[in-house]
């Protein structure tokens, strides 16, 4: 089954089943998760002025559409396994990793053709799916396993799953491909992981239930967002201490930072503390942009129904957000933090990956 649900009522609702052990599991109300990979190298390289295609996983539909960001057209749909949930794509852009949370499988898509390729086995609940800087590993989270399953590229083939806490959710590589960070949902913390040994280090305390991580592409900022805490912790990677929490809008759940370093987006589910925090009218369904240098929230910026997934373009132009309760895709112009035009796409769109 999937982890992850959202009421279709505009009630933004998560209901997260953690298995602890063997008998013991939880649930949690609040907005649902979307996916990308957390570190700009990982997920956006530098790319020729070939259009990217933006992959966007739709999942109820157990599929994923393809989208020209040139001109913001749906490219048809690609099969892959129940419950379509992250999207990571390689630092070469032949490979998107589709993370299956149903199926507890990952679906390779070859770029190139838009072919899936056949289903790899990780772990019980695969949720999130990231791949290296250097294009060697693809780490799965599997959060009723409370395991992280490495993926050779190279091979295809999956390593021995990773002990983490309580309810691994999101995970961020840093640029050097040396650490692994992992949200742990269940605990409260984040669970460093070395890539060179995959042996898990102490856990980083933060707020409630951190859903998602994003890391700088200087390798100095973690981002973590605290679903249940209405902020966004940040982490010195160097020394693995937290910072002081970020007030951002009600339930965040995706972050995104732009190829400058310069600016962290959020998504917020229903943005109703924004007046209080930046002065803007009370907004649901928004992305709050996080101004980097002072870790300051700034005016929230209107959405669709339900945005999960944040993603922005290689060249630092665009941010795309998946509108799960909408059907669509919404455009963000980062230069006058303007939303364009929904784009439509498939059935309950959750997470976005760019490759030309």
């Amino acid at each position: 089954m999937n982890l992850f649900s959202r009421r279709e009522n505009g009630a933004a609702a998560i209901h997260l089943r953690v298995a602890v052990g063997a008998t013991a599991a939880m649930a949690i109300c609040g907005g649902l998760l979307a996916a990308q990979p957390a570190s700009a190298a990982a997920r956006l390289p530098a790319r020729s002025t070939t259009a990217p295609i933006a992959f966007v996983s739709n999942q109820t539909s157990g599929t994923v559409t393809p989208i020209n960001t040139f001109t913001n057209r749906a490219l048809g749909t690609v099969q892959v396994g129940k419950g379509p949930m992250w999207i990571a794509v390689t630092p070469n852009d032949k490979t998107a990793y589709v993370a299956n949370n149903s199926s507890g499988t990952v679906t390779p898509i070859n770029i190139a053709t838009r072919k899936p390729g056949t289903a790899i086995t990780t772990g019980q609940g695969a949720e999130y799916v990231v791949v290296t800087p250097n294009g060697k590993t693809a780490y799965v989270s599997n959060t009723i396993a409370n395991t992280v399953t490495p993926i050779s590229t190279a091979t295809n083939h999956a390593g021995k799953p990773i002990s983490a806490g309580a309810g691994p959710l999101v995970i961020g590589i840093t640029p050097d491909s040396a650490t692994a960070y992992v949200t742990d949902y269940g605990a409260g913390t984040v669970t460093p992981i070395s890539t060179a040994t995959n042996k898990p280090g102490k856990a980083i305390p933060v707020g409630k239930d951190p859903v998602f991580i994003a890391i700088t592409p200087n390798g100095g900022t973690a981002y973590v967002a605290n679903f249940g805490s209405n902020t966004v912790t940040p982490i010195n990677t160097a020394t693995n201490k937290p910072g002081k929490a970020i007030p951002v809008g009600k339930t965040p759940e995706v972050i995104a930072v732009t190829p400058n370093g310069k600016t962290a987006y959020v998504s917020d589910d229903a943005c109703t503390t924004c007046a209080l925090l930046v002065g803007s009218v009370p907004a649901a369904n928004a992305v709050t942009p996080i101004n980097t240098a002072t870790n300051k929230a700034e005016p929230a910026i209107h959405v669709g129904k339900g945005p999960v997934d944040v993603v922005v373009t290689p060249n630092g132009k665009t941010v795309y957000v998946t509108n799960h309760r909408s059907d669509t895709v919404t455009p963000i112009s980062t230069a006058t933090r303007q939303a364009g035009k929904a784009i439509v796409v498939g059935t309950a769109p959750f997470a976005i990956a760019i490759a030309p």
